[in-house]
């Protein structure tokens, strides 16, 4: 069962997942993870394997960005007609991605858990340690201020 949610956790990529796994272990092993009883043990478990996760997935996102500001100040310039929509398409992924960071945290939470690893509301407030209802509020706030913060265009191409 762990396996299967750190694949859920990793997009379904096993060598992630593997090694998020083996990285959540570690921290229970080493003591930085504790189990306190406030819920269940794989509650708490699934807990720390997706915390596990997104600390990864964030480390990997800004090794991806250094390396891609290291090519881009090296390759030559790109000819504008050529790649005009995926220059286009990475624009409006950068946007997104700037107005996922400005969301509170919960909000981002929830929408990734959704929207990313395909969890339904219910599922996210489980991982999230919150109420079916909060984790709804959260949701329903975060889709909404993303959208405002996107144009019409840009929010139907996400």
């Amino acid at each position: 069962m762990s396996y299967g949610w750190a694949l859920s956790c990793c997009s379904h990529n096993p060598a992630e997942a593997e090694d998020v796994l083996q990285s959540t272990y570690m921290k229970i092993l080493e003591g930085r993870a504790l189990f306190d009883g406030r819920s269940t043990l794989k509650t708490w478990l699934f807990s720390v394997i997706r915390l596990t996760a997104v600390d990864e997935r964030r480390r990997t996102w800004l090794r991806r960005l250094r390396l891609e500001a290291i090519h881009r100040e090296s390759a030559a310039p790109l000819h504008e007609a050529t790649h005009g929509d995926a220059m286009e398409q990475a624009e409006r992924a950068a946007r997104l991605r700037e107005a996922l960071k400005r969301l509170p945290d919960r909000q981002r939470e929830v929408l990734h858990l959704v929207f990313y690893q395909d969890l339904t509301v219910e599922e996210a407030a489980g991982v999230m340690g919150v109420s079916l209802g909060s984790a709804r509020t959260h949701y329903e706030r975060g889709k909404r201020r993303l959208g405002q913060r996107l144009t019409p265009a840009e929010a139907s191409h996400e």
